[in-house]
């Protein structure tokens, strides 16, 4: 066999080992499939939390500048009537390109665990909903996705969110009294409790739960209807950030109101609100219905980015770490 191997006239076959994954397919079963057991493809606790981290490190990192100006246009009514382009546009020209990531420490710091919790959640919700042949349906989606937006919501995202607007808001006012992130995060607790980092936190659960109920439903019903029923078919990653997209841009539409009750909620004057929905009546009285919608042409930018980025980005990595052996 040795001879025959070593035999110019024989065709080159790598080896097992130098065999890739090939990077530009993704699993049928979408983000929750790979690297799992056989029933369902439930991956492991640590490589759900592992991937979900480092796919969500990476999307905030580049489609961070659109949450800025969206954060501002929720803030101030004048910014909002002056749109997204020129709010990118001012912020450059008085801070520099480096001014749109501003308060980036904030998200980047819990972007992480965030993304961790969430597919973690969602794997373990999965792994007790499915049916007896590891299938998930719309209602089930829905379900394991509701429980990852909570989850997330208590655990990371709402003292994530809190801090990251306090921060920009304070970085927005004539005399800023935070020097930097762990200054802010250590006046924030000082002055305001660990309570102070759960500002609208009933919002935030009602926008994360919305929010991962509608994408993991949105993408998994795209993902059937463009791979039909065939258990072994494969996801090109067009294919997975198209259905991502998607996936976001209805979470964008189904929810921005509730995202920007928080916004406010977890401002510098939240103390003007008696609760989330006396903030929701003020912003009603005040500023109108239109109000609601304040922000959504950045989010919705920043948002179909992040789902399409995060879904394809948490399959390849899974798919990687399987190519190492991890267990």
């Amino acid at each position: 066999n040795l001879w025959k191997a070593m035999d110019p006239r024989q065709p080159f076959l790598p080896p097992k080992f130098l065999k890739f994954p090939n990077p530009f397919v993704v699993h049928a079963a979408g983000p929750p499939s790979t690297g799992g057991d056989k029933k369902g493809g439930k991956p492991s606790p640590l490589k759900s939390i592992l991937a979900g981290g480092i796919s969500g490190g990476v999307e905030i990192c580049l489609t961070y500048p659109t949450e800025y100006v969206k954060t501002q246009m929720q803030l101030y009514s004048d910014k909002s009537k002056m749109g997204p382009i020129q709010v990118a546009r001012e912020t450059i020209r008085t801070h520099g390109v480096l001014g749109l990531y501003r308060g980036l420490a904030a998200l980047l710091y819990f972007s992480v665990p965030k993304s961790a919790v969430r597919f973690w959640a969602f794997e373990e919700a999965k792994g007790r909903i499915q049916d007896s042949d590891g299938k998930m349906d719309t209602a089930r989606n829905l379900m394991a996705g509701l429980f990852a937006g909570v989850t997330e919501a208590v655990l990371v995202v709402t003292p994530m969110e809190t801090i990251k607007v306090k921060l920009i808001h304070d970085q927005l006012s004539a005399n800023p009294q935070y020097k930097g992130f762990f200054h802010g995060v250590y006046t924030i607790a000082k002055q305001q409790g660990i309570s102070g980092c759960y500002k609208g936190l009933m919002p935030t659960i009602f926008k994360q739960g919305t929010n991962q109920m509608i994408r993991f439903a949105v993408f998994y019903e795209l993902k059937r209807r463009m791979l039909g029923e065939d258990p072994n078919a494969k996801l090109s990653i067009p294919q997975s950030m198209f259905a991502g997209g998607i996936a976001g841009a209805a979470s964008v539409f189904g929810n921005t109101p509730i995202d920007v009750v928080k916004t406010r909620m977890q401002g510098l004057e939240s103390h003007k609100y008696k609760s989330s929905l006396d903030c929701a009546r003020q912003i009603y009285q005040k500023e109108g219905l239109k109000a609601f919608y304040k922000g959504t042409t950045p989010r919705l930018g920043r948002v179909c980015m992040d789902v399409a980025l995060v879904m394809t980005l948490y399959e390849q990595i899974l798919a990687l770490l399987d190519y190492a052996g991890m267990k």
